[in-house]
């Protein structure tokens, strides 16, 4: 008994020294992964409790405290919300802290950066804290307001995609050689035979014969009457436009419209992607989830280090690198500025995995709205369906917009 406690001291001592130098060893330029790794924890957590938590939570008298105990689904629902509003809160206390940071001796540079023994129990607790300690009442709450900072992540992903697109063109026509506008055609050539092919595919599977599938025939003519606006919109001589944004949006609206129509219901008649297979496996189950983190925490990471939407004035990135005095030599304010500024928003940057929270809630929950089977699935029912129909509406909108506002409005920048 004696060495057996010893070993397992020994053992517990050792992983604790493991895992202090592993966090340890997260630098400067790994805090981002490392935030990302976090996160993506944070999801798959939520995914087995959903399935776990649930008889824990039928157990509490502050929890189950009604009269007629609800079904399964509400406890699978609420594991997950809880799971996520101490996600929540954990990114949005840090994104208060970091309010006001531009330089790196910034006492608060060394939070953003460092502490990581201590950031990560400060989410251990806080997650504990939310899934078996807060009343019912804040996470109807959370759940609300849940859904439009669901939707405001949506928002600032169309934003970053948008402005991703027209930075890739301005790059390849800014080098002003054949090659290029050459890449550019070819590029733009396969983008708009992927979307005709994709949404011929569309019509085959979502709106089989034999069945009234108006609406999905609506959503699929929408998607193909925004590409042909796209490509006129941005050919018109008036427009500074291009043909590769147009051609990539095109794409990226049709995948969100397949995307829109496979989340409808699996016993949805005009589902034709899964009329042979009504039983869900573990390897779809995967890799729904797998998809739904690498594309939260993609979109997280990439708005969270955006330098067009979120530098502060001060980053060498955002260009404020000028000399204060005439006497001061460039080369050397240059480097200090380098040395000295963040090359983003640390509060921005937390805010963005705060909203990621609230969505990835809503994709495992369906919306809060999932019952039966679609309940088991990731991101799956009719809310589910309409928020990414929307999302590409909005994506439509706004790309026609970012090529009309400059000729709307000449007097401003854009």
């Amino acid at each position: 008994m004696w060495a057996a406690s010893c070993l397992a001291s020994c053992c517990a001592g050792c992983a604790c020294n493991l895992c202090q130098s592993a966090v340890s060893s997260i630098s400067r330029r790994s805090a981002r992964i490392a935030y990302c790794f976090l996160f993506a924890f944070s999801l798959i957590a939520s995914w087995i409790l959903r399935d776990v938590a649930p008889p824990l939570l039928e157990k509490i008298p502050w929890i189950n405290h009604f009269h007629q105990i609800p079904d399964r689904e509400w406890f699978e629902t609420e594991a997950v919300l809880r799971v996520s509003l101490g996600n929540f809160l954990f990114f949005t206390i840090l994104s208060v802290v970091m309010i006001g940071v531009k330089s790196q001796k910034d006492p608060r540079d060394s939070i953003h950066h460092g502490g990581w023994m201590m950031k990560v129990t400060c989410w251990f607790l806080l997650v504990i804290f939310s899934l078996f300690f807060i009343p019912n009442g804040i996470i109807s709450f959370y759940e609300t307001i849940a859904k439009f900072g669901s939707g405001f992540f949506l928002l600032v992903q169309v934003v970053l995609l948008l402005d991703f697109v027209h930075g890739w063109n301005d790059k390849w026509v800014g080098y002003d050689e054949q090659f290029w506008y050459v890449a550019l055609f070819v590029v733009s050539l396969v983008c708009y035979l992927a979307t005709f092919v994709f949404s011929g595919l569309l019509f085959h599977l979502f709106t089989p014969s034999g069945h009234d599938c108006g609406l999905n025939t609506f959503f699929i003519v929408m998607t193909l009457i925004f590409v042909f606006v796209f490509l006129i919109v941005a050919l018109h001589p008036t427009v500074s436009g291009s043909i590769l944004p147009a051609s990539v949006i095109s794409v990226y609206c049709t995948y969100l419209c397949y995307s829109a129509l496979a989340s409808e219901p699996r016993d949805y008649e005009c589902n034709g992607l899964h009329k042979h297979s009504k039983a869900v496996s573990t390897g779809t189950l995967t890799l729904g989830l797998l998809t739904t983190v690498l594309s939260v925490v993609y979109s997280a990471v990439r708005a969270g280090s955006s330098t067009t939407l979120l530098s502060p004035p001060s980053s060498p990135r955002a260009g404020a690198g000028k000399p204060l005095l005439p006497l001061d030599k460039p080369e050397e304010h240059e480097e200090n500025e380098k040395a000295k500024s963040v090359s983003y928003s640390y509060a921005f940057f937390h805010i963005i995995f705060s909203l990621a929270s609230m969505y990835s809630a809503m994709l495992l929950t369906g919306w809060s709205t999932s019952v039966g089977e679609s309940g088991k699935l990731i991101d799956v029912g009719w809310p589910s369906v309409w928020v990414r129909v929307m999302t590409s509406w909005a994506t439509a909108g706004l790309y026609i917009w970012s090529l009309l506002a400059p000729i709307l409005f000449p007097e401003r920048e854009f």
